[in-house]
């Protein structure tokens, strides 16, 4: 039986096969391009960085905006979007993440947008002082509260096992961690002065249970419904969202808990690169409107339109000793009395 020689293929046929496939492939790159909305200089795609727990209602926001933006411009909007921790998304977008508008869990992670001079230090003369959504921390059981969890109190029980993520990568840890930092201070107050070393005991007993320091909220709550520890210190609306589709846990609101308030920005410095800067300023606006508060409300957050919380209201409890972040002196106090390299989270950690 006889073979056929193989004969080699000429090398300059190669190159014109190979310059034609370039071709094609640039020019249904072109037309790919065309088609999803994208142009060069980014004006009709908007980036955005997230803390985690937002996702859900901003994946339901985005439709909305989109169809509202076409509306007004004729313009299709691309959304391209990054969800993290909410320290983790700030040190991001410090770092070089080109986000155009940044939701992030509290008011120092913007500062950190500040001193990065990538958003304007008159931020807070927005709307709501710059904030989009509320919450309250509260505590998640397992169904029928088994352990007959009522309040902080109960997190320094022995046994009692308690998740919360670590407040080094996670906003929502660090308005856990103060929520039950300030209920130690009211409970000094309750024995007659407002003591920090009270404070700084009752989290140490809290944390002695904390089964694991999860990344972020989100990852926290992942763990909680795997089936890790018996209570979950969260976000009023991250457990709220999970009831809503049909997860089984009981909230515990604490007597004394503190007021959550959630900021979002345009990041100037990125939006004015990307020519977009009309774009993430009227994404940012859309946020505070009735329709957009009213999906956050659905999600579980208290919303800063007083109207839209007047018809939900009956949904959140009011503590009875609700206090905010002017309670433990302001974010510039906090960062430096819990979280500084000496504060008082770190002592905790460390045992001091």
């Amino acid at each position: 039986m006889q073979t056929r020689k193989k004969k080699n293929t000429p090398l300059y046929v190669v190159l014109m096969l190979l310059l034609v496939c370039m071709t094609v492939g640039c020019s249904k790159q072109e037309d790919a391009s065309e088609q999803s909305g994208l142009s060069a200089d980014q004006s009709n795609t908007l980036v955005i960085g997230a803390y985690s727990v937002a996702k859900d209602a901003v994946g339901e926001l985005l439709p909305k905006f989109k169809e509202e933006w076409k509306a007004k411009t004729g313009h299709t909007v691309n959304f391209q979007e990054s969800y993290e921790a909410s320290g983790t998304q700030a040190r991001a977008i410090v770092g070089g993440f080109e986000a155009d508008v940044a939701l992030l869990a509290m008011e120092s992670d913007i500062d950190k947008l500040v001193k990065a001079d990538l958003v304007s230090s008159n931020w807070k003369q927005a709307p709501n002082d710059g904030m989009i959504t509320r919450s309250i921390v509260v505590l998640g059981t397992r169904t029928g509260n088994p352990l007959g969890i009522r309040d902080f109190e109960d997190l320094t029980k022995p046994g009692v096992k308690v998740l919360y993520p670590n407040p080094k990568t996670s906003g929502g840890a660090q308005w856990d961690i103060n929520a039950i930092y300030g209920a130690g201070l009211k409970l000094s107050e309750e024995q007659g002065k407002k003591d920090p070393a009270v404070a700084k005991g009752f989290l140490e007993k809290v944390h002695e249970n904390v089964e694991s320091l999860d990344k972020s909220g989100r990852s926290s709550m992942a763990a909680f419904e795997y089936g890790v520890g018996d209570v979950i210190v969260t976000y009023e609306n991250e457990l709220l969202a999970r009831i809503a589709k049909g997860v089984h846990y009981d909230i515990v609101v604490p007597k004394n808990t503190i007021l959550i308030e959630n900021p979002a920005v345009v990041v100037d410095q990125y939006a004015d690169k990307h020519g977009n800067r009309e774009l993430a300023e009227a994404f940012v606006a859309y946020l505070r409107t009735p329709e957009a508060q009213r999906i956050f409300a659905k999600h579980g957050f208290r919303s800063v339109d007083p109207e839209v919380f007047a018809e939900t209201k009956s949904s959140f409890p009011t503590p009875e000793g609700l206090f905010d972040i002017n309670y433990l002196g302001g974010w510039d106090k906090v960062r430096s009395t819990l979280y500084s390299k000496r504060g008082v989270w770190y002592q905790v950690l460390a045992g001091l």
